[in-house]
């Protein structure tokens, strides 16, 4: 994807850090990682605003067919690209800016010809981007084990973690019960529990701010399976 903030900025947590993007940051993000993301409005008031291009990767196969671009090998730079404020970058940006203004959905044929508009203009900025764009290397067989330990807090289908794994949902289910003796479901609202008391009576956090962080998406069900789990309320630990 290939994002520009117009205004408040947008807070990317991953395991290797925190990144912010101020208003007028341009940047992309590569596929297949696994990034919370915190929409920041502008402090002086307002609300925040972003435009986001999706590069599919059917766009992409055709992209490279149509101009050539031979395959190139396994993508291992960094996943989060800062993009310089090329002015016709942002005038590309500005250009999108009546279709969201005006609520007018663009022509099939249209999307197709702004984004690939994008994809040209990130390659003349720097060319060496294709390996960044046209890497379809699937991700490859890694430690499930060390995996799960380090990605937990992530809000995401047993599918997405499956495929982050280089396996299928079956292999991922199969290897998953060899190595923790349970379920994909199961080991995970445990680890995510047991990290949030953790967080709680140890840390101080606040509830409001852990279930979140932790992986949870619903405050209610995150204050059930706790109290279930450790015979107390969160807000009481």
């Amino acid at each position: 994807a290939l994002g520009y903030i117009i205004s408040g900025e947008s807070h990317f947590f991953t395991n290797e850090g925190t990144k912010i993007a101020p208003a007028g940051s341009i940047g992309m993000v590569r596929r297949n990682q696994l990034i919370k993301s915190l929409k920041v409005p502008p402090a002086d008031g307002g609300e925040f605003k972003s435009i986001n291009i999706n590069l599919g990767q059917e766009f992409l196969r055709k992209y490279a067919v149509d101009h050539k671009i031979e395959p190139v090998g396994r993508y291992t730079g960094d996943h989060i690209i800062p993009m310089p404020a090329d002015p016709f970058l942002i005038g590309y940006f500005n250009s999108l800016v009546p279709y969201f203004t005006h609520k007018i959905q663009p022509s099939e044929s249209m999307s197709e010809l702004k984004t690939q508009e994008a994809v040209e203009l990130i390659l003349r900025i720097n060319p060496n981007l294709k390996y960044f764009l046209f890497d379809f290397n699937e991700p490859h067989k890694i430690d499930l084990e060390a995996f799960m330990n380090k990605n937990f807090t992530y809000n995401v289908p047993a599918e997405q973690f499956a495929r982050l794994t280089g396996r299928s949902l079956a292999g991922f289910k199969r290897d998953f019960g060899k190595i923790f003796n349970t379920t994909p479901g199961q080991w995970l609202q445990k680890k995510r529990l047991d990290e949030a008391h953790y967080l709680i009576t140890r840390k101080g956090r606040k509830v409001s701010e852990v279930y979140l962080d932790v992986g949870f998406e619903n405050l209610s069900h995150f204050s059930y399976a706790f109290k279930k789990a450790f015979g107390i309320s969160p807000s009481l630990a």
